[in-house]
């Protein structure tokens, strides 16, 4: 098989780790800055201009999109114009968008059932009273929807510091989202791998002393978990919520059962790697083996 890794960088461990894989299974993979891409979309002949060169329908049997959050809007018109073309993409357009919108995110967790911490949104500072309110008070977590690998997130211990940094977020017109904080987690999450409905490998991620954000980008540690039949269907239920085939659920265990925090549509493979020594690159590539098939993308999810 063909396979069109989109990645900014062919030296980022998850990159090579997917080429590696493709190769020891005797495919061909090509990555492609999805930044460089331009693209045709007449309705006769749809294509993708790359550098010097044009892709056309049937170049590459499968994609996939490793799209950073801040190219989210033109790394999803690239894949798109792919599925145009009836190339199989690993992660759908539409689903890579939905979760990457905190807000939508939630929203429709939240209306599928899912576990997730208690959360507000407002638009007004008129409102901050009643956002600090209804997630219980202090401490809390503030989160800016546009953050990612722990940006933009904060842990207010009064109300005081909680009412400061609301406020200032408003006045730059930052759309922020007001959590619960769970604080039996004890600063630790886990990340959970899906790939094709299934959960193929998991975490606990810590964060270091003093700090409360477990990412592994934050200085997190992490090592390997199991997890009960309910974190296990709560993440499968989470990727199938958001439509991605392969995604990192983040969630957190509280005293009310399992919490989602995100899914993650390009999850790293670094750290899941190291801590479960398993090759999670390879079940990705296995996935494309059993799926990868022309005009078979279609759009998956609710809402």
């Amino acid at each position: 098989m063909k396979i069109a890794i989109l990645s900014r960088n062919s030296k980022l461990y998850s990159t090579r780790r997917l080429v590696e894989a493709a190769n020891e299974r005797g495919h061909e993979a090509r990555v492609i800055d999805h930044i460089r891409c331009f693209m045709d979309m007449g309705t006769e002949n749809p294509s993708i201009h790359y550098k010097n060169e044009e892709f056309l329908p049937g170049d590459f049997d499968a994609v996939v999109p490793r799209i950073g959050s801040s190219v989210t809007f033109y790394g999803t018109s690239v894949v798109r114009q792919f599925e145009m073309m009836g190339t199989y993409c690993v992660n759908e357009s539409v689903a890579i968008s939905r979760s990457r919108d905190k807000l939508r995110s939630i929203q429709l967790l939240s209306r599928k059932g899912v576990g997730i911490p208690v959360t507000a949104f407002a638009n007004s500072p008129d409102d901050i009273e009643g956002l600090i309110r209804e997630v219980g008070g202090p401490p809390l977590v503030i989160k800016v929807l546009e953050g990612t690998q722990g940006i933009g997130v904060v842990l207010a211990e009064t109300k005081k510091a909680a009412e400061s940094v609301i406020q200032a977020f408003m006045g730059v017109k930052s759309n922020i989202l007001i959590q619960e904080f769970i604080g039996e987690a004890g600063g630790s999450d886990i990340r959970c791998f899906v790939v094709g409905g299934k959960v193929i490998a998991a975490m606990q991620r810590t964060a270091p002393e003093g700090e409360f954000r477990s990412n592994l980008h934050r200085g997190g540690t992490a090592k390997l978990v199991k997890l009960s039949p309910t974190e296990r269907s709560c993440a499968v239920k989470a990727a199938g919520i958001m439509g991605l085939n392969v995604c990192g659920v983040d969630l957190l265990r509280s005293s009310r059962g399992p919490l989602i925090m995100e899914v993650n549509s390009s999850p790293g493979l670094k750290g899941i790697e190291e801590a479960t020594n398993k090759d999670v690159a390879g079940m990705i590539v296995e996935f494309i083996e059993n799926n990868a098939r022309p005009n078979k993308t279609r759009t998956r999810g609710k809402g």
